[in-house]
C-alpha cells in the first residue's frame, strides 16, 4: 500500500473528526514530506510508553493512536481473564484532556473499573494513586519535559513502577493486533477520584528535622506542579515560598523557555533571578509534570558584584548538577536513619559517590541500568534512588518512581537543617568531597546514526584503549574503567545520538581547592580522549 492509500485508510478509521480533517488537508496540499513523516509507522511503545508530536496519523499522538494503544494495553492486562481498577491522569499539554478521555473510555469498554484523576496533576500523584487504590495499572498522559509540540502516554503497573521488559514488547505486540481505532469498543463509565490530599499528607511526613526556617524560590516551568508543590511544602512546615509568577500557571506553549527542562541552558534563569531578588535560601525548579526536580543554591566560590560595586560575600546563585543533588539527598536520608538494613541505588551513568556515602553509613548500595524502571527494582529495603537526569525517588514505599515534589520537600528539610546549624549546601558538598574524594561528572552527546554508533560500541568492547577495562552490563551499554576514571557509552533511546558519561575521582589530601582543580583538569583530559575514542 502506498503512502497516500495508507493515509486514506487511516482517515477512514480515525474516530476524531479534527484529525481526519487535518490529515485530509495534508493530502490535499500535496506535502509529500509531511505526509511521509505522519505515515512512517506507529509510534513505538517502549518502557516509557508512547511519546511523540501531537498530529494526525499513526506517527503522532492523537485520539486514534491512544485508542489503539489502550486497546493493546487492556488486552495485555486481561490476558489471564481478570480485570481490575485502572487509574488515568493527565498533565496540561495540548491534547491531554482528549487523550485521557480516550484512554479511560477504551479501558471502560474493555471491562475495567476506571478511576480518573479530577484535573491536570503531577505524574507522581498518578503513580501514588496506583498503589493507594490497589490498581492493576495506571496511565498518565504526559510528555514530561519534551518540547511543547509533543505529548505522551506513560504506563505504571500494579506495583506502582514503570514498565520493564518484556512487558513493553508484549504490549506493543498487543497494540499491533488491536483493531482500527474506530472499531475499538468504548464506554463512558468513568468516575473521578481525588487522592491529592492523601498524597500531600504522605509527602508532608517526609521531613526528619525540626528546622523550618527557610525561604524558597520555586518555578513550575509552566507545568502542573506549582500548586501541589506549594501545598506540599506548606503542610511540611515550609511556608515562605515565592513562585516565578510568569511560569506559575500551566501553559502548554511554555512561552518563557525554549525547552521546558531544568537541565537546559537558560531554563532556570528566571528562577535564579527571583531567588536573588527575594534573598532565598534555596531555589527549586520542577519540570512540567513535576517528576523531576532541580536545586539552585548560593555558592561562595562565585562572588558576584552588587549594584553599588561591593562583592556579595554570600556568593552567586547556581544550579546544582543532578549528581550533586542526588548524593546530597541520599546522604541526608541516611543520616536521618529510621530504616533497618537500608538500600540506596543509582545508575551506571550517575556519580559513584553514592557508593562511598552508603558505605560510610553502613547501608547497602546497588548500581542499575539507566531508568527508574530498574532503580526501583534494585532490591529489598530500598529507601532511596536517583539518576543524574534530575530524578529522585525519596519515598519508594509510596511512589516507586521519581517524584519532584517529594524530593523538593526533602531538599527543604536538608537545607533548613543545615541553616539551623549555620551551614549551607556548599559546606555539605565540601564535607562529602573531603570524606570521599572529589567526583566530577559530565555528559557528552554526539549525533550519530544507529549503525555507526553500534559500530563504535562494538569496536571499543572488542579492543578497549590501553589501560582501560571494558564491561557490558547490557547489550547496548559499555562501561570503560581505569583507576579513578570511568566512561560509559550508550545510544540514545529517542534520537540518533551516542551518549557518553564521564567521571573522574580525585582523592583529597587536605587541600580541597587543589583537589577540585586537579579533578577538573583530569575531566578536561578525559573529555578530549572520549571525543577521540568515539569519533
Amino acid at each position: 500500500m502506498n503512502t497516500r492509500d495508507a493515509a486514506l485508510r487511516w482517515i477512514a478509521e480515525d474516530p476524531d473528526p479534527a484529525t481526519r480533517a487535518e490529515l485530509s488537508q495534508v493530502l490535499a496540499a500535496g506535502d509529500d514530506a509531511d505526509l511521509a513523516a505522519r505515515m512512517a509507522g506507529m509510534l513505538r511503545f517502549g518502557t516509557a510508553g508512547l511519546r511523540g508530536p501531537v498530529r494526525a496519523g499513526p506517527a503522532g499522538m492523537n485520539v486514534a493512536v491512544v485508542r489503539r494503544a489502550t486497546a493493546g494495553l487492556a488486552a495485555w492486562l486481561a490476558r489471564d481473564g481478570s480485570r481490575g481498577v485502572v487509574v488515568v491522569g493527565r498533565d496540561a499539554r495540548h491534547g491531554s484532556a482528549a487523550f485521557a478521555d480516550a484512554a479511560a473510555h477504551v479501558l471502560a469498554g474493555a471491562g475495567f473499573t476506571v478511576r480518573a484523576l479530577p484535573a491536570p496533576l503531577p505524574t507522581p500523584v498518578l503513580a501514588f494513586a496506583v498503589r493507594e487504590l490497589g490498581a492493576v495499572a495506571g496511565v498518565q498522559i504526559t510528555a514530561s519535559h519534551n518540547p511543547s509540540a509533543d505529548n505522551g502516554y506513560k504506563v505504571y503497573l500494579a506495583d506502582g513502577a514503570q514498565l520493564a521488559p518484556p512487558a513493553d514488547a508484549e504490549i506493543e505486540a498487543a497494540i499491533a493486533a488491536a483493531p482500527p481505532a474506530a472499531d475499538v469498543p468504548v464506554r463512558a463509565a468513568v468516575s473521578t477520584v481525588d487522592l491529592v490530599g492523601s498524597y500531600l499528607d504522605r509527602v508532608a511526613r517526609l521531613p526528619r528535622g525540626a528546622a523550618r526556617t527557610l525561604r524558597v524560590a520555586l518555578t513550575a516551568m509552566h507545568g502542573v506542579g506549582g500548586a501541589t508543590a506549594v501545598e506540599a511544602l506548606r503542610r511540611a512546615g515550609f511556608t515562605d515560598v515565592h513562585l516565578v509568577a510568569s511560569q506559575a500557571e500551566p501553559d502548554p506553549d511554555f512561552p518563557t523557555v525554549t525547552f521546558p527542562n531544568p537541565e537546559e541552558p537558560g531554563a532556570t534563569d528566571a528562577l535564579l533571578a527571583l531567588a536573588a531578588a527575594v534573598d532565598a535560601d534555596l531555589a527549586i525548579a520542577l519540570d512540567p509534570d513535576a517528576d523531576r526536580c532541580a536545586l539552585g543554591v548560593r555558592d561562595r566560590s562565585r562572588t558576584p558584584t552588587r549594584a553599588h560595586g561591593d562583592p556579595d560575600s554570600r556568593g552567586a546563585w547556581r544550579m546544582l548538577s543532578g549528581d550533586e543533588t542526588g548524593v546530597l539527598l541520599g546522604d541526608h536520608l541516611l543520616r536521618c536513619g529510621g530504616h533497618d538494613d537500608p538500600l540506596v541505588a543509582t545508575t551506571v551513568v550517575s556519580s559513584s559517590m553514592l557508593r562511598a556515602v552508603a558505605a560510610a553509613h553502613g547501608a547497602r548500595y546497588a548500581e542499575t541500568l539507566t531508568g527508574f524502571k530498574w532503580i526501583v527494582r534494585a532490591g529489598p529495603g530500598l529507601v532511596y534512588g536517583y539518576e543524574e537526569a534530575l530524578g529522585y525517588c525519596v519515598d519508594p514505599d509510596t511512589v516507586r518512581d521519581k517524584d519532584g515534589i517529594a524530593a523538593a520537600v526533602v531538599a527543604c528539610d536538608l537545607v533548613a537543617t543545615l541553616r539551623a546549624a549555620g551551614l549551607g549546601v556548599p559546606d555539605r558538598l565540601d564535607e562529602l568531597a573531603t570524606a570521599h574524594g572529589v567526583h566530577r561528572t559530565e555528559g557528552l552527546s554526539l549525533r550519530m546514526e544507529p549503525d555507526a554508533r553500534d559500530a563504535v560500541v562494538e569496536r571499543l568492547r572488542a579492543s578497549p584503549p590501553p589501560g582501560w577495562s571494558a564491561q557490558r552490563p547490557a547489550p547496548d551499554v559499555l562501561v570503560l574503567r581505569r583507576p579513578g576514571e570511568r566512561l560509559v557509552i550508550r545510544p540514545s533511546g529517542t534520537e540518533p545520538k551516542l551518549k557518553a558519561y564521564l567521571e573522574v575521582v580525585e582523592p583529597v589530601a587536605g587541600d580541597l581547592p587543589a583537589a577540585r582543580a586537579a579533578a577538573q583538569a583530569r575531566l578536561d583530559a578525559l573529555r578530549a580522549q572520549a571525543r577521540e575514542l568515539l569519533a
